[in-house]
């Protein structure tokens, strides 16, 4: 396989992570909300923002993926 192919299918496997990532934050976020235990998400400014009652949380998408795992699990 040449580079050329070999960088194009790397490419691909990583858009398709970042969308599969992208996929269970907002499950986790949207299962966060339906428990009561944030009032939002969504991306803003490059980071991920998290509304919880009277707090902003500002996180990598990584960062905010653990955050609500733990919030949900907690629950």
């Amino acid at each position: 396989m040449e580079d050329k192919d070999l960088n194009k299918q790397q490419d691909e496997q990583e858009k398709e992570q970042e969308i599969l990532s992208l996929n269970k934050l907002t499950e986790l976020g949207n299962e966060a909300i339906n428990l009561g235990l944030i009032v939002g998400h969504g991306y803003r400014g490059g980071q991920y923002e998290i509304l919880r009652s009277g707090e902003v949380l500002l996180m990598t998408p990584q960062e905010a993926q653990s955050y609500l795992q733990g919030l949900i699990e907690g629950s």
